[in-house]
């Protein structure tokens, strides 16, 4: 008797425990895995590096979309700066050396996440004078851009070919692409450095507009460990680890909508002109081909970044904010 009484008091002890497991269990909060709806402020410029989001900010208005996206399209990336550092904004489509600047300035308060844009920069004429980038020698060329991709993509390509960008070349900068389109559609015989879509817009309006140089092609000739990044996709730090989920789930989203816009070039010319990125849905139609738009993001990002911005630190420290990110500037998810 007192042997059954034992093994009675055994299990009955046994299974007092496992239902104290279980209520445990039962009591612990789940974890969320999909994120409540999170406003993001999206800045982007008005060029290549907004073609791709297009799709989303579309979907944004119709309210097809998991978050409240707030976008902002400017005309140069100094609109942009002082907001993102001063926490204005969370997101940022920005030129992807100012990226890493801002990264500095910032002392890390900043992280790449994707690139959305490769080489889109071309030299063109409205004459028939540059064949090669010798060429360029003795030459007055308009540039947009000083201070991000174009001004030091084209340095580098003209310093690796022996050619002086200070002394050897007359380089004038103006503050927007539409200015230096402009002028070529006015003038003969004019040299300049533009990104697409403009470069399309121009050659739809002057037919004596030629596309002379890629200088994505000029840049692979010299430099076979690094390949040419525009744009990149820049978010506060704060904000990302605020905000786990629900940035992931818009990466899903922009990444997405890249895919789209790719695919579908009719459907996404309308958005590219009804966002005011280019004046007319068939010019947009032509360009977006030629506009590189990409989404690459975890380590094939940040081997191209890292690469890229190698190039531009040894060519001038300061391109890059006076110093190469650390690891932590990528982010992975």
């Amino acid at each position: 008797m007192k042997k059954w009484t034992a093994i009675i008091l055994t299990l009955a002890l046994c299974f007092g425990l496992l239902a104290g497991c279980a209520a445990t269990e039962t009591d612990e909060p789940d974890v969320p895995d999909v994120a409540e709806q999170t406003t993001f402020r999206i800045a982007s410029l008005k060029g290549p590096t907004t073609i791709g989001m297009v799709k989303l900010m579309n979907d944004a208005e119709e309210g097809m979309v998991k978050h409240d996206y707030q976008f902002e399209v400017y005309g140069t990336a100094d609109e942009i700066v002082p907001k993102l550092v001063n926490g204005e904004l969370d997101v940022a489509l920005v030129p992807c050396n100012l990226a890493s600047v801002l990264y500095n300035k910032t002392e890390g308060a900043v992280q790449v996440a994707a690139i959305n844009t490769l080489g889109v920069i071309y030299v063109v004429e409205s004459g028939d004078t540059v064949q090669s980038i010798e060429d360029l020698a003795g030459k007055t060329v308009y540039s947009t851009g000083k201070g991000t991709t174009p001004e030091f993509a084209l340095n580098y390509v003209l310093n690796q070919n022996g050619i002086d960008p200070g002394k050897d070349v007359t380089i004038e900068y103006k503050s927007e692409s539409t200015e230096i389109a402009a002028m070529l559609e006015t003038a003969d015989d004019t040299i300049a450095v533009l990104p697409q879509p403009y470069v399309t817009v121009v050659q739809m309006q002057n037919d004596k507009v030629r596309v002379a140089l890629s200088l994505t092609e000029e840049w692979d000739k010299v430099s076979t460990d690094s390949s040419m990044v525009t744009g990149v996709v820049l978010a506060r730090k704060a904000f990302i680890e605020e905000n786990p989920i629900a940035f992931n789930e818009f990466l899903e989203e922009y990444s997405a909508s890249t895919d789209y816009v790719n695919a579908n070039i009719e459907e996404a010319s309308v958005w590219v002109e009804k966002y005011g990125i280019v004046a007319k849905a068939p010019i947009a139609a032509k360009a977006i081909p030629a506009c590189n738009i990409t989404y690459i993001d975890g380590e094939e990002m940040k081997t191209m970044v890292s690469g890229y911005l190698k190039v531009l630190f040894d060519a001038n420290p300061q391109s890059v904010g006076g110093a190469l990110p650390d690891d932590e500037f990528y982010f992975n998810r």
